[in-house]
């Protein structure tokens, strides 16, 4: 079989919203993938403002920024399609949406973006609410991309996401595992703003400083670590905790980078001394994705602290570390389609794998 997907993904560390076009086959319960087409539309001011500031709404201002969102991807998606002419070629659109609200203790997340605007704006059948059926069946709602890599990136025993959120997936000898390590890129990306700049590019303020131990010592003592996974953290764990920590301490920006980055590499070191070094698979390979694997000297500290467990940090291609998560979602909504399973319960906690997502039906009867 054959399917023709787009998929979206808006990150927490709002960088704009990333679109790819990917022709999946599979054959036999093989999956294989090519992103045949890809950009990132990043958010006018207004937008990343409107995003930033959404929890802050209430709740009919929030709802109509729902379907506000909601049709604004879809007119991103109908540019991205005139880009790339790839009119009458798209069979269904995935959309994750933008993460607002996460609080699966209390049964609870909530994405901006209204699948029926986006089905209305571009007359495409859509696939969205993604977290929503796993977070009901008593999960996390996160991490949900392991299931990508496990029919997609199955030859890597590690898959480590540096986006916003630092997250991780485990390919252990019982099936997957995975969670979110600590806020990452947003906090990083907090921190050069404050000398003018969007990020830190390869890492460069953050490699001019000096690790300042009293505020790692702090920084790595935060409640979360020491919480069992499976569990997942919210955008506001990074912004209203962890970023008043950081910038309370009266040191130079570049020492706050520094310590930053050595608390985001020992906490993923910690993350695999606690899972074990038995991975499943042909090799002992770590692939790194997101924005954070353009962060060489973050990659250089985490290939130095990885040594330790014989573990191989792989950096692919620009194409896969920008849009892999695109690329899952694509995934995610073939999978609903089908009917299948799109979320795994051994790696959110929930009492069952779970096929999640809404449909609206965009094209003509």
């Amino acid at each position: 079989m054959f399917y023709r997907v787009i998929g979206i993904m808006s990150g927490s560390s709002l960088d704009g919203l990333d679109i790819a076009f990917v022709e999946f086959e599979e054959t036999a319960r093989k999956w294989g993938y090519e992103i045949k087409a890809a950009s990132c539309h990043p958010y006018p001011a207004e937008w990343f403002h409107k995003l930033q500031n959404a929890t802050q709404l209430s709740a009919y201002d929030y709802l109509l920024l729902h379907t506000l969102y909601g049709k604004y991807i879809g007119e991103q998606v109908n540019a991205f399609i005139d880009q790339f002419d790839l009119h009458h070629k798209v069979q269904l659109i995935a959309s994750h949406g933008h993460t607002t609200f996460h609080s699966p203790a209390n049964g609870m997340t909530a994405q901006l973006g209204d699948g029926a605007a986006i089905a209305a704006t571009t007359q495409i059948n859509v696939v969205s609410d993604l977290r929503a059926m796993d977070v009901a069946f008593g999960g996390q709602g996160a991490p949900i991309v392991p299931i990508g890599e496990k029919l997609l990136l199955a030859d890597y025993a590690y898959c480590l996401n540096l986006g916003g959120i630092a997250n991780l997936s485990y390919k252990s000898p019982d099936g997957y595992i995975a969670f979110d390590i600590c806020a990452a890129n947003r906090i990083l990306n907090m921190l050069a703003k404050t000398e003018g700049k969007e990020f830190d590019e390869g890492g460069a303020m953050a490699a001019s400083g000096k690790v300042y131990t009293p505020l790692l010592t702090r920084l790595n003592a935060l409640n979360y670590y020491s919480l069992p996974y499976p569990k997942s953290l919210a955008n506001a764990f990074g912004t209203d905790e962890v970023f008043p920590l950081v910038n309370g301490f009266e040191i130079s920006n570049a020492d706050k980078l520094r310590t930053y980055v050595e608390h985001v590499v020992m906490q993923i070191g910690y993350a695999i001394q606690k899972l074990g070094n038995d991975a499943a698979g042909p090799s002992n390979k770590l692939l790194v994705t997101g924005g954070g694997a353009f962060n060489t000297f973050l990659v250089q500290r985490l290939t130095k602290t990885l040594e330790a467990f014989n573990i191989d940090v792989v950096v692919p291609g620009a194409m896969l570390v920008n849009y892999k998560e695109a690329l899952v979602m694509a995934l995610i909504g073939v999978l609903r389609w089908r009917e299948e399973y799109n979320v795994l319960d051994t790696v959110t906690g929930a009492s069952r794998s779970s096929i999640g997502g809404a449909v609206w039906i965009g094209q003509e009867a």
